[in-house]
């Protein structure tokens, strides 16, 4: 890893080449960056553990949502666009994207300050899946480990930037999808194969999902739907549409070469969804062959994929190991990029820009633009260190339930940005102010939800604030004065 970040640290030089890497990244490095920055130790650990307690064998369709929904459709929807527009307008962020296609400064201040603030939990979550398993495969503190994996990660995101980190990822991605393949012919093994796995799950007598509610039968952990249809909906539409929203998600699509890649990209990461997270959550709905921690009356999730696991040979505990270490490392380090990357040049160095078209009122020199390029990388790594320190900060101390965590991270940053994106690739009529309506709605309803001891499940509640942006961004455009008519087709002659 350190090795591929002094190989690539001469395409980071300049801020393109530091954060999209030149926006000439290839489809097969792309998507194996687009799927290892979805999929980490929250997946694996966390969410499997949790959503295959709850849901049985049903919770196979969050991996197949995840792959359908959060790979497939959102590289067909967002893909081209989102290239091709954010090429035009010379936007290298999602809060630079507001902030030029919108026309306010003030969105763009305020979109990077929401990414920053909700993409700590989410990095807090990261850590917290590898902590269970590190106990449990080296029988030591986790916190070696943690300290040792973000001294790597900061190595080489430093040295190479994006262009280090999407060829990690497809590195860490081939080990993702080994791994998960083995470890689920291991689990059923262990259990006397498939057929008498399933047979099994589905003699478990009727109790509660684990959380209170009551399950309507025998064999119901078994079968296609599961126990609670309309809650394993929630969590397939937090899981596969958020990803839509997420700031370091969406910018992979703005450093993919060209529209022929993005087509070969769209099946490649396809298929890499659908085995990662369809082999997680499928894993995950045999956890009720399995004995949890128990504590305080209550399961501890977390512990119900370590307590698979920890049966199974020594090899393949250590490839577990390594399996959740890359798909931890690769999503931390698209999370510090993207958070050094907005804080830098939304925040600290925030140039103004002209329009595709537009006159620019002065030249800078040469000289002394290339100057402020160097500076800004230089900040961006400083900012990259400061990041990192704080993820350790937390994972030192690491807080709740991964999925609540995940959830309120999800929840907030998609309700606040989907809607507004989307829409802004495909609608003219999108208004400034809506944008605004829209930040408030999705930000908003997540905390005033976590202020009040999360009434609605902060799963649920994420799912509200996604799709319930759409309609808030299309009424108050609606009702709200139009963005200058030139302005906006200048930016939609890219579709052309």
């Amino acid at each position: 890893m350190i090795g591929v970040g002094v190989y690539t640290r001469k395409q980071a030089s300049s801020v393109d080449g530091f954060v999209l890497g030149g926006r000439a990244v290839g489809p097969w490095l792309t998507a194996f960056a687009y799927g290892t920055s979805y999929f980490s130790a929250v997946v694996f650990v966390g969410y499997a553990g949790q959503f295959g307690w709850r849901y049985g064998l049903s919770s196979t369709w969050i991996g197949i949502g995840n792959a359908v929904i959060g790979s497939l459709l959102a590289w067909i929807i967002l893909g081209r666009r989102t290239k091709l527009m954010t090429q035009h307008i010379e936007s290298r962020t999602m809060p630079d994207f507001f902030g030029t296609r919108f026309q306010d400064q003030g969105l763009r201040v305020t979109a990077s300050v929401i990414a920053f603030v909700f993409l700590i939990p989410y990095t807090a979550g990261v850590y917290k899946g590898i902590s269970t398993l590190f106990e449990m495969g080296f029988g030591i503190p986790y916190e070696y480990c943690v300290i040792i994996m973000a001294i790597l990660t900061a190595v080489y995101v430093i040295l190479g930037g994006y262009k280090a980190t999407a060829m990690n990822d497809f590195i860490q991605g081939i080990i993702m999808l080994f791994g998960i393949l083995a470890v689920i012919a291991a689990v059923l093994a262990s259990q006397g194969g498939l057929t008498e796995a399933i047979t099994k799950l589905a003699s478990i007598p009727a109790d509660s999902a684990g959380d209170g509610s009551a399950v309507a039968a025998p064999g119901v952990f078994a079968s296609l739907f599961g126990p609670d249809p309309w809650g394993l909906l929630g969590v397939v539409i937090l899981t596969s549409l958020g990803t839509w929203g997420l700031p370091q998600m969406v910018g992979k699509f703005y450093s993919i070469t060209d529209e022929s890649a993005i087509k070969r990209g769209t099946i490649i990461s396809t298929i890499f969804a659908f085995i990662v997270a369809g082999g997680c959550y499928f894993l995950g709905g045999f956890g009720r062959l399995y004995d949890p921690i128990v504590a305080n009356g209550k399961i501890a999730f977390d512990s119900i994929v370590p307590a698979m696991l920890v049966t199974l040979p020594d090899v393949l505990i250590a490839l577990v190991v390594l399996l959740v270490l890359s798909a931890s490392m690769s999503t931390l380090a698209s999370l510090v990029l993207t958070s050094s990357s907005t804080m830098t040049l939304d925040l600290i160095y925030r140039d103004k820009k002209s329009l595709p078209g537009e006159v620019e009122e002065g030249t800078i020199d040469d000289i002394v633009a290339e100057k402020i390029e160097r500076r800004k990388v230089v900040v961006m790594r400083v900012l990259i260190m400061f990041f990192i320190a704080i993820s350790l900060l937390i994972a030192l101390n690491p807080p709740t339930f991964i999925a609540q965590l995940m959830g309120i991270s999800w929840g907030a940053l998609a309700g606040a940005f989907l809607a507004p994106f989307m829409m802004g690739l495909y609608w003219r009529g999108v208004t400034r102010i809506s944008v605004w309506a829209c930040f408030i709605w999705g930000v908003g309803l997540t905390v005033v939800n976590m202020i009040l001891g999360n009434p609605i499940n902060p799963i649920n509640c994420g799912a509200i604030a996604m799709l319930g942006g759409f309609p808030v961004v299309w009424l108050v455009s609606l009702l709200t004065p139009k963005l200058p008519k030139a302005a906006v087709d200048n930016m939609f002659a890219c579709y052309k």
